[in-house]
This record gives C-alpha cells, sequence and structure tokens, in this order.
C-alpha cells in the first residue's frame, strides 16, 4: 500500500479541493444537510451544487463519459469520495447513480439507458432497492416475490421489506423470481418498477429513533412491462450481484467516523468538568475516547487497502467484508462513548441539544449498522470462507 498520491493523483486532489473551496456553499459546509439525510425538502436545496457537479460530470463520477459521467480511474474516485467525505459534502446521486445506474450501463438494454440515465443525473428521479423480504434477508436468494409472465407484461406478487427511501421513490430496482422449480439462485429476474404502478401500496415503517428512513412495500398484481427486465431472464442474482459491487472501500464511512469522533473529542475538551457532565469524564472514558481514535484511523487504513486492490485490478472480497463488519461495529461503539461522554444530555435530540442531539440518535439507529448491508454474521462467514479457507458450516 502506498500512502502517497503520485503525480497526477496530487494534481487532481489539488483540483477537488480548489473545486470545493470556491464552489461549495457555505450552508453545507458545517455538515448539517449531510446529517439528515437525502429524502424530504433536500433536492431544492441541492438544486445549485447539482448544476455544478453535472457540468463536471461527478455526480456519477465513475460512469463513461458518454453516459453523462467523467470516466474518472478508481483512485481518482477515491479521491474525490474521501475530499468529498472531510468536507461533508452532502450525497446528492443516491442509489440511482451509485447501484442502479451502474447496473445499466453493464446489463442494460440501449432502451433502458436512454429513458432512465439522464433522468438519474438530474435527480428528477429517486430510487429505491427492492431486494430484502420477510422472510429473506441474509439469505436473499431465498427470495419469494413472484412475477408470473401474462402477454407483455409480468404480474408480480409479493413484499419487500427494509426498502430505505421507498415513500420517496420514484422507481424501484427489484428481484422477483421468475422460475419457482430452478434452483433459488438460477430462477430470479431483475426488473425495474415504477413506484406509480397500480398496486404498489408503500407503508412507511418507524425506526427506534422516531424516522420513517424505510418503508415495507406490497405487491398485489402489479403489471411490470417484460421490457423491463434488465439482463437475461432468470439470471437476474447476477445482475444483482453486479449492483451489490460498487463502492467497496467505504471511504466515506471511515471519513465520517472519524470526523464524529474528532467533534466528539472536541466537546470533551471543551466541557470537562464542567456541571452535571463532570462524571462524564472519569479516566475510563478518557480511554474509550483513546480507543475510538485508534480505531477509527484502523477503519480508515482498511478503506486505503481495499482501493488498493481495487487500483491493481484484483476484487476485494473478504477484504471488503473486513471493512464494512469493523467500520459497523465501530459505530455503535463510537455511539456508546458519546452517550457516556454527553452524559444525561446524551438523552436530549434536536438543535438545541448538545451536538444537535447526535448521541440520542445515532444510539439507536446504529443497532441496525450490524444488519443492513450484510449481516455480522455473513461478513463473518465470508471472512472466514473466502479469506481463512475454512469449510462451510
Amino acid at each position: 500500500m502506498d500512502f502517497k498520491d503520485n503525480t497526477e493523483e496530487a494534481a487532481f486532489r489539488s483540483e477537488v479541493r480548489e473545486f470545493l473551496k470556491t464552489e461549495l456553499p457555505e450552508r453545507f459546509k458545517d455538515g448539517a444537510l449531510a446529517e439528515t439525510g437525502m429524502y424530504r425538502g433536500a433536492f431544492e436545496q441541492l438544486k445549485d451544487w447539482r448544476q455544478k457537479l453535472a457540468a463536471k460530470g461527478w455526480i456519477a463520477p465513475a460512469w463513461p463519459k458518454e453516459y453523462g459521467g467523467a470516466s474518472l480511474t478508481v483512485m481518482q474516485q477515491f479521491i474525490m469520495n474521501e475530499e468529498f467525505a472531510e468536507n461533508r459534502v452532502p450525497p446528492v446521486g443516491g442509489m440511482g447513480v451509485s447501484m442502479v445506474g451502474p447496473t445499466l450501463i453493464t446489463h442494460g438494454t440501449e432502451g433502458q439507458k436512454k429513458e432512465h440515465l439522464s433522468r438519474i443525473l438530474s435527480g428528477e428521479v429517486q430510487w429505491c432497492q427492492g431486494f430484502s423480504e420477510p422472510g429473506s434477508g441474509s439469505d436473499l436468494a431465498s427470495l419469494q416475490t413472484r412475477a408470473v409472465k401474462d402477454g407483455d407484461d409480468y404480474v408480480i406478487n409479493g413484499q419487500k421489506i427494509w426498502t430505505s427511501g421507498a415513500q420517496f421513490a420514484h422507481w424501484m430496482f427489484m428481484m422477483a423470481r421468475t422460475d419457482p422449480d430452478a434452483p433459488k439462485h438460477k430462477g430470479i429476474s431483475y426488473f425495474l418498477l415504477d413506484m406509480k404502478s397500480p398496486g404498489v401500496e408503500v407503508r412507511p415503517l418507524t425506526n427506534l429513533a422516531n424516522q420513517n428512513m424505510f418503508s415495507e412495500v406490497f405487491f398485489s398484481d402489479v403489471r411490470v412491462p417484460a421490457k423491463n427486465i434488465v439482463g437475461e431472464l432468470n439470471r437476474g442474482w447476477y445482475v444483482g450481484t453486479t449492483t451489490l459491487d460498487f463502492e467497496r472501500s467505504s471511504i466515506g464511512s471511515a471519513v465520517g467516523i472519524q470526523l464524529q469522533l474528532d467533534s466528539l473529542i472536541r466537546y470533551a475538551k471543551e466541557h470537562e468538568g464542567k456541571g452535571s457532565s463532570r462524571t462524564g469524564y472519569l479516566a475510563s472514558v478518557k480511554g474509550e475516547l483513546a480507543d475510538r481514535y485508534i480505531e477509527a484511523n484502523v477503519a480508515r487504513l482498511m478503506s486505503y487497502r481495499v482501493v488498493t486492490m481495487q487500483a491493481k485490478g484484483m476484487i476485494p472480497n473478504h477484504e471488503a467484508s473486513m471493512t464494512k463488519l469493523y467500520a459497523s461495529e465501530l459505530s455503535q461503539r463510537i455511539a456508546r462513548t458519546g452517550i457516556k461522554v454527553l452524559g444525561l444530555y446524551g438523552q436530549l435530540f434536536g438543535e438545541g441539544a448538545p451536538m444537535r442531539g447526535r448521541y440520542e440518535s445515532s444510539y439507536m439507529t446504529s443497532l441496525s449498522a450490524t444488519i443492513a448491508g450484510g449481516t455480522s454474521e455473513i461478513q463473518r462467514n465470508i471472512i472466514a470462507q473466502r479469506g481463512l479457507g475454512m469449510p462451510r458450516d
């Protein structure tokens, strides 16, 4: 692993930094919008910023230029993501840019690309992912949502769950079973579904932090044109695997963890021994902060390892699982430490609360970190089998 940029990489990093210095709106620089997510009300706030990014092809930097991207190399993408994360730049692309767009570029028809890619870049269409089901999460290939051919359409019945942003999405990329008699990985197809289709019902779910970040979605005789299948019929599992392959270094998460910890340490120093929070500064808590600081740097180094492999043309597998597992469990440890540092103030929520009430929320939302994106158990299985060569259980 080389920690230094080469000449071309250093020049690109300087270009990104100068762009952010001159073009990033002041209202974004404290990170408030980045913390609130990309749903209700965010599109209008980001409209001008989106246009500036689009002019450079930086909304979708990995996409080929012919589709509105910038054709950046792996290292350039990494540098851009790292610098954007360091400056708390709010994301603008969503799942359209990071997941379904690259999948369409790889597997889609020209008609599908023409219909969807430009609207993904403009931001006028938001996407959600229809993969997980109540009985098919970690073992996703066991999904039971059915799609049955009827003329020029497929009729879909079933349910999806934990669908992030479904209540705000215009389209869904989803997998459904089209051949129930085939082995479970070989009877699945990948569909693009208009969320306004008759028979689609979205029910927002409320998490522990009283947020509606995801929904359950029900399909009752929903008709989807056969032209909306991406890739080959009954080979959607392999198309879906492509969707899950993008941005594996997780540098944004690693930097975000580090920035969050830096803020927590500053707060601890500024409030040491003051008022009712005095008990938050026992030696044990200071020791925890030191541990978290070391761990945050380890998370970043793991991201560097993954992108170094990608830049060399290698495919990180168990290495990406190690990075995800470590970062998700670290986010939970930081949330617990944050509550200890703030003491009773850690129970407060809202703009007027210390640190904007971040830890009241993160303590509860971080519980899902070791479930979303592949459970810790799944990640450990991958590490054991593909990294350590251990047999399947």
